[in-house]
């Protein structure tokens, strides 16, 4: 999976993905993340890639003809006339669609995805209207720029690309994966776990983990996710 990012501040993405899971994927091949820098395709000598909006207010715009010039460095020339199911284009932004686990969980199944970082005051209207496919949020608060919410989306997205996990199975009963539960598919939060020692300041692990039983144990978990079912 190719994972592009267009930011005003690139070097975010460095040490957040240079370890772990994601840092391992990308080192392996399975995932290509390149991040790139959007004042490349500033629209003066100067860097500049914002703007005073129209009608006056606080702040300064994102350009869309900026915006528009790195998409088509870093997808194409054609990058709205070739549309694909494989292809998604992102925009980070306070007030878009809630980004959770289903979402990374169809993102995971793309062969590239773009992302691009809102700063500033915000983006000119146009770049969610005719650029991105998608006006995405991690949540209803706003931050300093839409960096650390496409960290949070690469995240999600990359663990379960086919091969970034040591065994895919583990991708499938963690929380919020889709588990058949009483002849249902809910969207689950894991059941709670437990590991030694067996007691530690009066606090015991549950007595059925400790019976042997696979079936005991398995129908305890499955209450458990019963409890917690969204």
């Amino acid at each position: 999976m190719k994972i592009e990012v267009i930011s005003l501040f690139p070097k975010m993405f460095e040490s957040p993905f240079g370890e772990s899971i994601i840092g391992r994927a990308i080192s392996k091949g399975i995932i290509e993340l390149k991040v790139h820098n959007l004042r490349n395709w500033a629209w003066n000598d100067y860097g500049a890639v914002d703007d005073r909006p129209f009608g006056g207010g606080v702040g300064m715009l994102i350009r869309v003809d900026v915006v528009d010039k790195a998409l088509k460095g870093v997808v194409g020339d054609d990058y709205q006339k070739n549309k694909t199911r494989k292809r998604k284009i992102v925009l980070t932004s306070a007030r878009g669609k809630r980004f959770d686990q289903k979402m990374a969980e169809e993102w995971s199944k793309l062969d590239n995805l773009v992302l691009i970082c809102g700063h500033y005051e915000g983006v000119d209207q146009r770049v969610a209207d005719e650029l991105a496919d998608e006006e995405v949020s991690i949540g209803d608060y706003v931050l300093s720029g839409g960096e650390l919410p496409a960290m949070v989306m690469i995240d999600a997205t990359a663990r379960l690309v086919g091969g970034v996990l040591g065994k895919d199975e583990s991708s499938k009963q963690e929380s919020f994966s889709v588990q058949e539960i009483d002849g249902q598919g809910l969207r689950a939060i894991e059941y709670p776990q437990y590991t030694r020692p067996q007691e530690y300041r009066g606090w015991k692990v549950p007595e059925v983990l400790l019976s042997g039983d696979p079936k005991k144990i398995k129908k305890w978990q499955e209450e458990e996710t019963k409890k917690l079912c969204r």
